[in-house]
């Protein structure tokens, strides 16, 4: 019976260049942009429409952000070692998912730099938008998904998480 390294390392020479980059960047990219565009919403519109202050929400959408980066880096470096999976540095993909998870909950926290919460929030409207065309133009481009099916699916969810936010920070 083969060990699991051989059988392992006859399947690691199967994988293509662009398996390797899909496993390695692209997979662990991807799940910090959704996730960092997605789980900061709620926080951040939540904090805008309850307070109505720009800079506060400004603030929490960076801690969220921030946090967010560091919680995803590390579960990404710790959840695989590369060696079994062959995914490969559990460094290098906590770096890429953490950097984008951070990066997607930013991007739509920067129009609360705007002092008025009005505008703010229709310029966080539109680069929201903006993100979830790009996460599913991603998994169009990358993981041959439908763009149809992938911006109905990123919509939805972003969606949901967005309507949270408002419902509790109005309540």
């Amino acid at each position: 019976m083969p060990s699991t390294e051989s059988t392992f390392s006859n399947i690691q020479g199967l994988i293509t260049d662009e398996q390797s980059f899909l496993l390695r960047i692209v997979q662990p990219g991807l799940v910090g942009l959704m996730d960092g565009s997605v789980s900061t919403l709620a926080p951040i519109f939540a904090t805008a429409f309850a307070t109505h202050n720009s800079h506060t929400a400004f603030l929490i959408g960076a801690a969220a952000a921030v946090g967010a980066g560091i919680s995803m880096a590390f579960s990404e470096a710790l959840s695989d070692d590369g060696k079994l999976t062959g995914r490969g540095s559990p460094i290098l993909r906590g770096i890429v998912t953490g950097a984008m998870t951070f990066i997607g909950g930013f991007l739509h926290t920067l129009p609360f730099l705007i002092g008025n919460v009005h505008r703010a929030l229709i310029l966080a409207y539109f680069v929201v938008g903006i993100e979830l065309l790009v996460i599913s133009w991603i998994r169009y481009r990358f993981m041959k998904t439908s763009f149809a099916v992938s911006c109905l699916q990123v919509i939805v969810g972003g969606g949901l998480v967005f309507l949270s936010g408002i419902l509790i920070g109005e309540s």
